[in-house]
């Protein structure tokens, strides 16, 4: 069945940069999460594993794997990444086709990457807080999942209110608001785990 004239002026074409940050960085969070599931099996399996990404007492995921943090849904965080990330690739994939697609899609990829970024924000608090700890593959899921929020939520904001001044201004300075997102994190870790960084020193 040929889509309605109606149908079709409700479909949107998703710029080409923000498919391709899709694309990438889904595919990057996929091999990290894949990575750090790989991982997870094998201390399962061995609980003498050493985990690669267990480098030193500050970077050691598998200190971090060891935690309720680490399941917090009720199963191992790595599961939800790689289905996430996943569908984040395919969405990315479709996109840079230049296929027009529904509406709701563009909602629902804002859902997602909303859930995202507020799992990985719990879970920055909780490594730096709680864990005393950080996961050298989770790092990786951190840098694209606030690339990939930040990028979406313009997008969307510009979509849903184009005359809106909020968000052309917030377009204008994306680059501004994810550089300032990325330095409060890194001043956060600089800070909490100063002590041993000063020590490589």
């Amino acid at each position: 069945m040929t889509p309605s004239r109606t149908d079709d002026a409700r479909r949107l074409t998703i710029p080409r940069g923000l498919a391709l940050l899709h694309l990438v960085g889904g595919l990057v969070g996929l091999l990290a999460a894949a990575a750090l599931l790989v991982e997870k099996i094998n201390s399962l399996k061995d609980p003498d594993y050493v985990p690669t990404c267990s480098i030193n007492p500050v970077l050691s995921c598998g200190s971090v794997m060891n935690t309720p943090q680490a399941e917090a849904l009720g199963i191992p965080n790595p599961i939800i990444g790689v289905a996430g990330f996943a569908a984040l690739a395919m969405l990315g994939a479709l996109l840079l086709t230049g296929a027009r697609v529904p509406r709701w899609v563009l909602w629902a990829a804002q859902a997602g990457v909303t859930f995202g970024i507020a799992m990985v924000t719990w879970l920055i608090w909780q490594s730096l807080y709680a864990i005393g700890a950080l996961c050298p593959y989770c790092m990786v899921v951190w840098v694209v999942m606030i690339a990939v929020f930040v990028m979406t939520t313009v997008h969307t904001l510009v979509t849903v209110a184009p005359r809106s001044g909020l968000a052309r201004r917030l377009h204008e300075y994306r680059g501004v608001v994810l550089t300032a997102w990325y330095l409060v994190v890194v001043v956060l870790v600089a800070e909490r785990f100063w002590d041993y960084w000063s020590t490589l020193v």
